[in-house]
């Protein structure tokens, strides 16, 4: 029996992670279930699942939610805040903590699961891209097992060779290729893309996903972010990663070996194959999920990326060749810029333009020893992106 901890177990990883769960009760058992603030979904997946703890980033829903429970005959301790979410991350009864909790919040608790030596099934991005070194740090003090749950790292997971050490010459890799759909705007006249909507840039061609990821695909921010934790976590430099776009995500990504193989692999895009991989890892156990029929794809399709269509993508690669704490600022100024787009407040285009402006005006080299050191970094950079976000909506009102 494996002891489960879900970091956003109401987001689309969450509800994912239950459904392989609910298939496999007999292994798997939910210790703690963590969300924000969706107090109706998660009664609904305590009474369910009967977890011994339940976290809400809110005291007034957690009340309401304990309230609720207690009615319900359901005996799960409810706790908030982000010293409960670090609690549950550590609980010594749990054996792996599915990490999906979106942007900057995620990692403080992703982070104290790796300090406590618990097997990661990794889909938050951002705990990489903001704190790869202290993060990989940690990782390697404590022996903690990381899993990537993104669908392209797991891919390339598992194409490397079995106990790939990092070194890629001794493996005989050459480089990585990610796949990428091109979001909804792959084909999108240029001239168009500054009136685009909010949910024109959500309308996701191929996976069902949440708006703040929607969009960072729609920007292609996602797969700029995604370059960073592939760096950290294969150990690979970014000349060597390649990002490929692939409208059909049908293959997920690939390695290219020395001697000429590239090894793929390939599925439909349904989130349910990397979660249920990770999870019984090295085994592999059913997913609920349709067998791919390349008879019914037919063919498959392979594009460069255009940067002039979506310049966030350089933008990642600029930061993640500077190092330091560029990715850390790269990530923050794209959380604020994507919200504001969200709100209403600026533009499509105007996303790449926040960041741009934040990684021109602030230091890339600084060192990041600490957890300490990248949220000052991740705070001054939001703080730089409200400020340009705020002088545009200035600039736009005369």
């Amino acid at each position: 029996m494996q002891n489960l901890t879900i970091l956003g177990s109401t987001g689309s990883i969450g509800v994912n992670t239950l459904d392989v769960v609910r298939r496999h009760r007999q292994t798997y058992r939910l210790v703690a279930l963590c969300a924000h603030r969706q107090v109706d979904l998660l009664f609904a997946q305590c009474v369910e699942f009967q977890p011994r703890y339940a976290v809400l980033g809110d005291p007034a829903l957690a009340a309401d939610l304990a309230a609720r429970l207690l009615a319900a005959g359901c005996r799960t301790e409810v706790a908030w805040g982000p010293d409960a979410l670090l609690r549950m991350a550590q609980l010594p009864e749990v054996d792996a903590v599915m990490a999906a909790i979106v942007g900057a919040a995620g990692l403080p608790p992703t982070l104290a699961a790796a300090v406590a030596g618990k097997k990661i099934l990794l889909a938050n991005k951002e705990a990489l891209v903001m704190a790869g070194a202290v993060f990989m740090r940690a990782v390697r003090h404590s022996g903690a097992v990381l899993l990537p749950i993104d669908s392209e790292h797991n891919a390339i997971f598992q194409s490397l060779p079995t106990g790939y050490s990092g070194n890629l010459a001794d493996s005989g890799v050459l480089g990585l290729y990610l796949t990428a759909s091109g979001g909804p705007f792959r084909t999108c006249a240029l001239d168009d893309l500054d009136s685009v909507s909010p949910e024109q840039a959500c309308a996701h061609p191929n996976w069902v996903m949440g708006r703040k990821i929607s969009v960072d695909s729609a920007t292609m921010m996602n797969k700029g972010l995604e370059i960073i934790e592939a760096h950290w976590l294969f150990n690979v430099p970014a000349d060597r990663i390649e990002v490929v776009i692939h409208p059909e995500s049908i293959v997920h990504s690939l390695v290219q070996y020395a001697d000429g193989s590239v090894i793929a692999e390939l599925g439909n895009p349904d989130m349910r194959t990397p979660i249920a991989h990770a999870l019984a890892y090295p085994r592999r156990i059913s997913a609920g999920v349709e067998p791919l029929d390349l008879f019914r794809v037919a063919s498959l399709h392979f594009e460069r990326p255009d940067f002039g269509r979506f310049p966030c993508l350089a933008l990642a690669y600029r930061a993640l060749a500077a190092g330091g704490c560029a990715p850390t600022t790269l990530n923050a100024a794209n959380e604020v810029a994507v919200q504001a787009f969200l709100d209403g407040r600026i533009g499509f285009t105007v996303i790449a333009r926040v960041i741009a402006d934040v990684m021109d005006r602030l230091p890339a080299n600084c060192a990041l020893d600490s957890l300490a050191d990248v949220l000052a970094a991740d705070r001054m950079a939001r703080d730089a992106a409200r400020a340009y976000i705020a002088d545009l909506t200035t600039q736009a009102s005369r």
